[in-house]
């Protein structure tokens, strides 16, 4: 086997350039593995762990291209390597040769859009503050979608914003649904009376997705971002979402997602619902019902149940009605798992999830917590069960492989499967792992092909290994990947396929206690 790459000082490429380059590199006959890299220490480490760390990436820097490859012998890299360059050659060329006019500036996109009212910021985090900042002043709502955004930039953004009563959604919003419109990741819903305010970006896609597929639909879908809960910046974007979907004609049922707020944004949502007359239900997961029920709103303890109880409030069912379809329901998961539980072999006995979005990864990891004990992971619930390497997993554990150590440089795993694939694959070399617990997000802004870049991998843990795959599909039939058709072929991977997070990781904690894992 050989290794070998090249470095490229100062040479940069997107993040999704680099995907797409990558993915046909690894088509190349005789490759085995290939990486097409920014020079992040994220990347550095992920080369680390591929065995493709070259002495001379040691000492790259994030504005380095790095490009390894890993084949059969030397002259099968050398040929792949010259033909990665050709690749990235003939990506630059079609992008400088668009005819396509392609603004430069907020000034510029307005010459062509004068009645825009909205700006979707994604540039460097550096930038996005005063970019916000620059729309607001001319009285434009802003989702940012970029992360790592100075501090001060944001808070100033969300004041005015707050002030002007203008929406100002992230940073770090990857999730939005205006007038109809999904912006960033967003699923193809119903529309209806139901409006969502969330700082949860998954979070928003589960509970707008499954309140389509029951019946319902979605008035407004408004993101934040998971900062804004937090004392610094005050709720400032919730309130003016909140705000918003109070005076909102067209919103009866109102949604509250995050995980529990700070005191202080606490006592803010109480002020400004204290005379709210619309049904609200609030989903602050991992939150105790005392704090929900201090601001008039209905308890739930997860996306599942905020998305149903705020269907049957929209349709004039009682709440202790919902209450009793899901306790009854309970039964029907444990003997689901029950069945499941006996294809697995004496020995097998951990869960490994892997998750793209970070909010079912909490739900997932809240709901093991109280069933089968602590649970490991790289954003824990106790910092006692962090993962010592996010790249090794210990007993039950649980990867976010949305957080940045994996996604500085990279595509976020919603868009490339790659990165989740080997982790797939070394989990099912793992004799101990019982089931490995995958979420798909689907909808505009994710893969397009999850079938072609995640069934291949199933079909190869089904070679290797005797672990239930469980999978939870997020995400509606008029999603543009073809919802029904993933699913088929989850199945015929021999997946087991689920479309509710809190139901799907219930039915992998009833099959850990069943064997007493």
């Amino acid at each position: 086997m050989a290794v070998k790459g090249i470095l490229k000082k100062g040479e940069y490429y997107d993040s999704v350039t680099l995907m797409l380059v990558q993915k046909d590199a690894l088509n190349i006959p005789g490759v085995e593995d290939a990486a097409i890299v920014m020079g992040t220490l994220q990347n550095k480490s992920i080369l680390e762990n591929s065995g493709m760390l070259l002495e001379e990436f040691k000492n790259a820097t994030d504005a380095d291209l790095l490009i390894a490859v890993k084949g059969k012998d030397d002259e099968v890299v050398e040929k792949a390597l010259k033909e990665i360059e050709n690749l990235l050659r003939k990506s630059r060329s079609k992008s400088e040769g668009s005819s396509d006019y392609v603004p430069k500036s907020l000034d510029g996109a307005l010459k062509i859009m004068p009645d825009a009212n909205l700006v979707l910021i994604s540039v460097a985090g550096k930038y996005a503050g005063d970019e916000a900042i620059k729309a607001l002043s001319k009285d434009l709502h802003v989702m940012i979608f970029s992360d790592n955004v100075p501090k001060e930039k944001a808070l100033r953004a969300k004041q005015i914003g707050y002030e002007k009563g203008l929406l100002v959604m992230g940073p770090d919003c990857g999730t939005a649904i205006i007038n109809g419109a999904p912006l960033g990741f967003a699923n193809v819903v119903e529309r209806g009376d139901i409006g969502i305010v969330s700082a949860a970006g998954t979070g928003l896609q589960e509970v707008s997705s499954i309140i389509s597929n029951n019946g319902g639909g979605i008035s407004q879908a408004i993101g934040t971002g998971g900062i804004d809960m937090k004392e610094y910046y005050g709720g400032l974007s919730f309130i003016t979402g909140l705000k918003a979907l109070i005076d909102d004609d067209e919103t009866k049922v109102i949604v509250l997602i995050s995980k529990p707020p700070h005191e202080s944004v606490l006592k803010k949502l109480q002020d400004v619902l204290k005379n709210n007359k619309k049904p609200v239900v609030g989903c602050f997961l991992g939150a105790n019902k005392e704090i929900v029920e201090s601001l008039g709103a209905y308890p739930v303890s997860t996306l599942e149940e905020a998305a149903l109880l705020a269907v049957s409030l929209s349709k004039g069912t009682s709440f202790d009605k919902f209450k009793k379809e899901i306790e009854e329901r309970e039964e029907l998961i444990k003997n689901e798992a029950k069945e499941l539980a006996k294809h697995l072999k004496p020995g097998q006995k951990y869960f490994r999830g892997l998750f793209q979005g970070g909010t079912l990864a909490y739900e997932t990891e809240l709901i093991l917590t109280d069933m089968i004990g602590d649970v490991y992971s790289n954003v824990p619930l106790k910092p006692e069960f962090k993962l010592k390497d996010s790249w090794k997993s210990e007993k039950h554990t649980i990867v976010d492989l949305g957080e940045d150590e994996f996604t500085v440089g990279r595509p976020h795993p919603q868009i490339d499967f790659q990165l989740r694939n080997k982790r797939i694959l070394e989990e099912a070399k793992d004799p101990e792992v019982a089931v490995i617990y995958l979420d798909v997000v689907i909808g505009y802004g994710t893969n397009r092909h999850p079938i072609e870049d995640l069934v291949p991998t199933l079909e190869e843990v089904r070679k290797i290994s005797n672990a239930l795959v469980i999978v939870n599909v997020t995400g509606t039939d008029k999603d543009p990947q073809n919802k029904r058709a993933l699913i088929t072929a989850l199945k015929n991977a021999s997946a087991h396929v689920y479309e509710r997070n809190a139901y799907a990781s219930k039915v992998a904690g009833y099959v850990i206690k069943e064997i007493g894992g």
